[in-house]
């Protein structure tokens, strides 16, 4: 009988030390955070990346391992690394709850290899004019913050579809191609998107902002309320500027998604 007990409470020991354990890893794992950088995992001396951090909505901190390699900056929303010397280092960025994710960059000597153009030809793919189209989104929720309504994180889903339709070059919106370009980049909700086409490419990001801002349509999409996130493309070809913003609506329906 004696034995017969010992034997109960070791089974019994045994489950509970490994339902504990299991318990243990399931909270050790936590959710990840997605850390990407616009202009990949190499850069040169001097770059500078917008860093894509999943899921979007939260408030991150940004850190790295090596500064003098890689510093990180940030303006208003979103972050930005910044290649300093040869090296590598790793940027981590972790939110209240204790998650966190990280990448690790790389700093060369010389020029990294230039991104596949897209089939057109006319742009350098997705990475194009990355600091105005920043310089665009700190303007946009700018305008936002001055009427009192929420900051917009970036999107990277909503960041390339902007980018693929200001790179086709529309002068007026296209709205089923709009509408597949979200969908096919991710995005699985409705948005609503302003389009604007000047001459000239200096000072792009305040005169696209201003253009919106002074025609009410435009206006009212910029500040809607009932907008999450954000992602804006800048194509400049022959001269001519064109500029998109996509803002998600969350709980709304693509009909191409």
């Amino acid at each position: 009988m004696t034995s017969m007990k010992k034997r109960i409470t070791a089974a019994l020991t045994a489950t509970i030390l490994a339902t504990v354990l299991t318990v243990s890893a399931i909270a050790a794992e936590a959710p990840s955070i997605r850390v990407s950088s616009y202009k990949g995992s190499t850069l040169e001396v001097g770059e500078r990346s917008g860093l894509i951090i999943g899921p979007s909505g939260a408030d991150y901190t940004v850190t790295s391992s090596d500064p003098d390699t890689v510093a990180v900056e940030q303006v208003l929303t979103f972050w930005v690394a910044v290649a300093k010397t040869v090296g590598t280092a790793e940027i981590t960025a972790s939110n209240s709850a204790g998650e966190h994710g990280s990448m690790t960059l790389t700093v060369g000597s010389t020029t990294p290899a230039a991104p596949e153009a897209p089939a057109s030809g006319d742009s350098a793919g997705l990475t194009d004019n990355l600091e105005i189209r920043q310089e665009m989104i700190r303007l946009i929720n700018q305008t936002r913050k001055a009427n009192e309504v929420p900051e917009l994180p970036v999107s990277e889903a909503l960041m390339n579809a902007a980018q693929a339709c200001s790179d086709r070059r529309y002068t007026w919106h296209h709205a089923p191609e709009e509408s597949q370009a979200a969908a096919e980049a991710g995005y699985p909700y409705g948005f609503g998107d302003n389009l604007t086409v000047f001459t000239g490419t200096a000072d792009a990001a305040q005169r696209a902002v201003d253009n919106w801002i002074h025609s009410p349509g435009h206006f009212e999409t910029m500040i809607n309320p009932r907008c999450d996130c954000i992602g804006v493309g800048v194509t400049q070809y022959d001269g001519i500027t064109y500029c998109y913003m996509f803002v998600g609506i969350p709980n709304s329906i693509n009909f191409y998604a």
